[in-house]
């Protein structure tokens, strides 16, 4: 593993009890900083939180309501605490199903969690990090927003979303100490593959050259970097994790 410098910082990461956001916490603990994991499920995070050591917190959070993150900031910085990067890791991604068959309930739910739960916490904790003169935020984007999955029509639209948000908020960012990146990951197997159909799964990896998934750890690898002063030169940036599906 090389060593990246995130010595004496602290990060906020959403989803972080499981998945991606798990190996992203160990990666920038690993790296000298501490973590606050925020998660709607309390239990796990709990967990989480206590396999990842101490220094580690969790709050319970549901991204999806601006209310809950508003709280979720304000117990984080409890203390005299920073937030020094915030990781947009929360997702779901929804039925595999055709546009026309697509329940409509489920489409507000993926957008409610992948897109409208990102801008609440970028809403929120870009006035903290404006306020420190510093701050590092990475969106967990997906090579699906780029693309276009079929059956998968609310997940690739609130990807793509993202994508637009993050270049949008980099832009308006760009003149203070404050970096805003994201990650567009091919598939990666973690615990939301339960929420796909193996049909899915296989689409997925026929088009990633490589003929493999990709791994938490590679994707914590780049999130880690995006999180540090390192990366002082880029913003609104896109950055692909796919295996060379994306060469674009």
């Amino acid at each position: 593993m090389n060593q990246l410098d995130f010595k004496g910082r602290h990060a906020v990461i959403t989803g972080g009890a499981t998945g991606l956001g798990f190996a992203i916490a160990q990666r920038l603990i690993a790296s000298g900083g501490s973590v606050t994991l925020w998660d709607r499920d309390e239990s796990t995070a709990g967990r989480a939180a206590q396999t990842l050591g101490a220094g580690t917190r969790a709050v319970a959070v549901d991204v999806s309501k601006h209310e809950s993150v508003s709280a979720a900031v304000v117990a984080t910085l409890q203390g005299g605490q920073r937030i020094d990067a915030l990781v947009n890791s929360a997702g779901i991604t929804g039925p595999n199903i055709k546009l026309w068959d697509y329940p409509v309930a489920a489409w507000r739910d993926v957008m409610d969690v992948n897109l409208n739960g990102l801008f609440h916490c970028c809403r929120e904790v870009v006035p903290v990090m404006r306020g420190q003169g510093w701050g590092r935020i990475v969106n967990i984007a997906s090579v699906a927003g780029k693309d276009g999955n079929p059956n998968a029509s609310a997940y690739s639209a609130s990807k793509a979303a993202v994508i637009a948000l993050t270049k949008s908020l980099g832009k308006e960012l760009a003149d203070t100490g404050v970096r805003v990146n994201c990650v567009t990951p091919a598939a990666v197997k973690t615990a939301m593959f339960d929420q796909m159909t193996p049909e899915h799964i296989q689409f997925m990896l026929s088009k990633i050259p490589m003929g493999r998934f990709g791994t938490p750890d590679e994707v914590a690898a780049m999130v880690a970097w995006l999180c540090t002063e390192d990366c002082s030169f880029s913003t609104g940036a896109v950055f692909d994790l796919s295996g060379g599906r994306s060469s674009y």
